[in-house]
């Protein structure tokens, strides 16, 4: 049996572990949003459909809330354990950042959420309605932090390598480092994007099978203007953040498009099979000059090819490459969905388009697929360095750990997350099968006999 790669597998397990984190907190950031947004009307309007709207969504973003905590956890053990060079050397300037989200938005949200789930009777609305914005303002904070600290191990800034380690020159450019500001806008449309596809998607499903209709034509109806404003806007961030991305991290994008030449009038693959040991294409299915137009808005504009460098310091190609198509095609796909919904809508067919609703259903999970595929462009493309030009990953790991030792975790990993997410789906499916809170109110289907019927004394003009 040949000898265990012992920083391939670290990586994979610290890849399957981020990953699977990933989703969970890609949906409370946006959830609370929505939570906000269902408060803010009920307490304007006092219509009982926005507060049985938020007891739904908020028992969802609470199970989703409380696997992000579980799963997040591991990630940081993972970094001594596997990664000690990598914390080592970078610790000075990425400790604090991560103690930062931990100060202000972990603490943040832990300390409002039991009032947002359990505080409707002990607390007065107003102070309700602060704790959802408060623990929707966490999210976004912890958001901003992560995401300072990963970007900076992209886009290195404001500190010098001093003595084996990096020294602090100046925390703001540390923080707002070259490619934070667009990976946090990208980053967080994302995770409100993706959450607006599971509110549309939910309340698709829901009126495909003609239950719950009043609750869910109000979600779908706001879900639908959700993701016909951020779908255009993610795909407008994503353009200028690959223009960021070309000038700091440019074999990254020559990974995205499958560029070997630095050449003009380059061409953008929609298809096509990278054989990075050949350092050629097969198959390839390409739009002439697209990828000069695109990436440097001019048909002549000259792009960088993978060959300006040696293979070794090439990042995986053909992960890079399809991941981004998936994001794209999936981010188009999107932009779709909301032009149909703003077209039905506009043709007074939105709740009545079966197509439509079937397309929203179908569409549920994408947005957990497309962050994923974003995730695995920047944080494959930025391969071979931890720290991008600067720290290798192969510099980064433990020298202790041993192959057996990160093997055999890998593989309770896979199992103990397998039941966790399976424990998940089942609860999440649960919710989802018993749905909103009935209304107290007539709901749109009842007829005004059967109101009467119901409630003597309430008034209903006959039609």
């Amino acid at each position: 049996m040949p000898p265990l790669d012992v920083e391939i597998l670290a990586r994979l397990q610290f890849a399957f572990t981020v990953s699977f984190h990933i989703l969970f907190p890609t949906l409370t950031i946006g959830l609370a949003g929505f939570l906000v947004f269902f408060e803010a009307r009920y307490l304007r309007s006092n219509n009982e459909v926005w507060l049985v709207l938020y007891r739904f969504w908020v028992k969802i973003f609470a199970l989703t809330f409380g696997m992000g905590v579980v799963s997040g956890l591991v990630l940081s053990y993972q970094f001594g354990t596997n990664w000690s060079e990598w914390s080592r050397i970078t610790g000075p300037v990425l400790g604090p950042l991560i103690g930062f989200e931990v100060l202000t938005a972990f603490f943040l949200e832990a300390g409002f959420l039991g009032i947002m789930l359990f505080g409707w009777k002990k607390v007065g609305p107003r102070l309700h309605f602060l704790a959802t914005c408060l623990v929707a303002i966490g999210t976004m904070i912890s958001a901003f932090w992560i995401l300072s600290a990963n970007s900076w191990m992209q886009t290195p800034a404001g500190a010098s390598f001093v003595d084996g380690q990096y020294v602090v020159d100046d925390w703001l450019a540390v923080i707002f480092n070259p490619s934070f500001p667009w990976r946090l806008m990208h980053m967080t449309t994302a995770s409100y994007l993706t959450s607006s596809l599971v509110v549309s998607g939910i309340s698709a499903f829901y009126l495909l099978a003609g239950s719950h209709r009043e609750v869910a034509r109000q979600a779908f109806s706001v879900a639908m203007w959700a993701v016909l404003v951020l779908a255009p806007l993610q795909i407008f961030l994503g353009d200028q953040h690959g223009l960021n991305t070309l000038e700091h991290q440019p074999m990254k994008v020559a990974a995205m498009e499958g560029n070997w030449e630095t050449q003009s009038h380059a061409p953008f693959h929609i298809f096509a099979m990278p054989d990075q040991k050949l350092q050629k294409n097969h198959l390839e299915l390409s739009i002439p000059w697209a990828s000069s137009l695109i990436l440097k808005h001019s048909p002549s504009g000259v792009v960088p090819g993978l060959k300006e460098v040696p293979v070794e310091d090439q990042p995986p190609v053909g992960i890079v490459f399809w991941s981004f198509r998936v994001m794209v095609g999936l981010g188009f796909l999107f932009l779709a969905l909301g032009l149909w919904g703003a077209y039905a809508r506009w043709r007074g067919t939105l709740y009545d388009a079966r197509w439509l609703k079937r397309l929203a259903v179908v569409l549920t999970p994408a947005g957990f697929v497309a962050t994923l595929s974003g995730w695995f462009v920047t944080e494959v493309g930025r391969q071979p360095y931890t720290v991008y030009g600067a720290m290798r990953t192969e510099d980064s790991f433990s020298p202790s750990v041993t192959g057996a030792s990160v093997a055999t975790t890998l593989i309770i990993f896979l199992i103990v997350y397998g039941g966790l997410f399976g424990a998940y789906l089942y609860y999440l499916s649960k919710l989802i099968r018993k749905g909103p809170d009935p209304l107290k109110t007539r709901e749109t289907e009842e007829t005004p006999e059967a109101i009467r019927g119901a409630r003597p004394g309430l008034v209903v003009p006959a039609e």
